[in-house]
């Protein structure tokens, strides 16, 4: 999950490509030797912005996917947080370390030694929320659908977190154009809370249709049928090869999928799915201003002749934090799960390898989209680099093509759905063009 960010350097790399960005990630100067490669243009933060958005996009994918094939996500989010920590610690060594180092602008293994804590804290701060939101959002998906959780938790990003970047900023972005982007995205959350009330009141008329043609009915019976398959249930589905007999969008389709995937979302209120997405939204708020606040310094926390935080030391702190929250809580969720998951333990989950290496994947995708995204918001203000929250554009494809999202609805939820996309592609479009550049 990204939201905007940079480093606090001003130093900046001539954006040819993103192959330069990943494979030749130095320059050669006359009068310095080597340099480091920060982004500087606005062409090459929103090339950035790009790519972080098709990394962004597809991780929740990889995770939702895991958990509709019976993954426990205790044990997906153990193994994303590895490779999500690995990648910044890749990006720290390789960005952070190439070129020579200079008091104004250190390298990352020089920074580690320096009294810069309060920067530290605002990068750690970040992380905490980002973990928090993110850990949240994977059991929103399994109630609320990725589609609208995407859009949901991003537009709520927007709305809170890019309004307090663009003061942050020193209002570099183009206010007129930066607010109705954020008005926007306030539309989207609105129309993402209907689609999601509208797709179960479909999905619960498919239930109690299921058996069409009965004198008993069939919505208490579907239920019913559910439960009991799920109490003789063995729990051992295949992650890896997971497969689907009845037709996407189906009343059978709902029920198979409710038998194998781990998140059991039966006979909950819809107001938990979207409680789980608010707070998800709210947490993903803050973290893009803690980094703004920890590469940037604008509240002169530092002390005089401390050089700010690179957005390679930034990002660094930042993923620790990340880590150590998600250690803690997944661990703690093994042996007290929430949500009526079963318990697990350690034991159990270091030699659960079924779909590890998909979670694996998510962790480096996310990582680096992240990463990415951070370097891009310099360069063009942090307010506009939220518009990399255009990922949900991305997971809904994935939502849709994969997971069968929204087959078989009503006219009203195809309204509500293409409606609340068209409104976050304008967002998106408009948060863009207000981009300003970074002095």
């Amino acid at each position: 999950r990204g939201g905007g960010g940079g480093g606090g350097n001003d130093s900046g790399m001539d954006f040819l490509g993103v192959p330069s960005l990943i494979v030749v990630p130095i320059q050669r100067s006359l009068s310095s030797g080597l340099k480091m490669y920060l982004v500087e243009s606005k062409g090459g933060a929103i090339a950035c912005m790009l790519l972080a958005l098709s990394f962004l996009g597809t991780w929740p994918a990889v995770l939702t996917l895991l958990e509709r094939r019976g993954r426990l996500p205790q044990h997906t989010y153990l193994d994303y947080t590895i490779t999500n920590l690995l990648a910044a610690v890749i990006i720290a060594f390789t960005f952070g370390e190439i070129g020579k180092s200079k008091p104004e602008e250190p390298n990352f293994l020089i920074q580690l030694s320096q009294d810069n804590w309060p920067s530290v804290l605002f990068a750690m701060t970040g992380g905490v929320v980002l973990s928090l939101g993110n850990l949240a959002t994977q059991y929103a998906w399994a109630f609320v659908g990725l589609s609208v959780t995407e859009v949901v938790t991003s537009s709520i990003t927007v709305v809170i977190g890019t309004t307090m970047n663009y003061f942050l900023d020193g209002k570099i972005n183009k206010a007129e154009i930066l607010f109705s982007g954020v008005g926007c995205f306030l539309i989207a959350v609105c129309l993402g809370s209907a689609v999601h009330a509208s797709n179960a009141t479909d999905n619960k008329a498919k239930l109690l249709n299921l058996e069409n043609g009965k004198k008993d009915g069939t919505g208490a019976k579907a239920v019913s049928k559910f439960e009991e398959s799920y109490a003789n249930s063995s729990g051992n589905n295949d992650v890896e090869n997971g497969t689907k007999n009845a037709k996407a969008g189906t009343a059978d389709f709902l029920i198979e999928l409710e038998n194998r995937r781990s998140i059991k979302v039966f006979g909950k209120s819809t107001f938990i799915g979207l409680g789980i997405t608010f707070f998800a939204g709210a947490c993903f708020s803050f973290f893009s201003p803690a980094f703004n606040l920890a590469t940037n310094d604008q509240w002169h926390t530092l002390k005089d002749g401390v050089p700010h935080l690179s957005v390679y030391t930034a990002f660094f702190y930042f993923s620790v934090s990340c880590f150590v929250l998600a250690l803690i809580l997944n661990i703690t969720f093994l042996y007290r799960p929430v949500l009526n998951l079963p318990r697990s333990s350690i034991k159990s989950y270091l030699n659960d390898w079924n779909g590890r290496g998909w979670a694996f994947l998510a962790g480096f995708l996310c990582g680096f989209g992240n990463g990415l995204q951070f370097m891009g918001g310099q360069a063009a203000g942090y307010a506009a680099a939220d518009a990399v929250q255009a990922l949900p554009l991305v997971s809904t494809f994935w939502g849709i093509l994969l997971f069968g999202e929204y087959r078989k609805s009503s006219r009203r939820t195809y309204i509500l759905l293409i409606g609340m996309l068209v409104m976050f592609m304008v967002a998106v479009g408009v948060l863009m063009a207000s981009s300003g550049h970074r002095k």
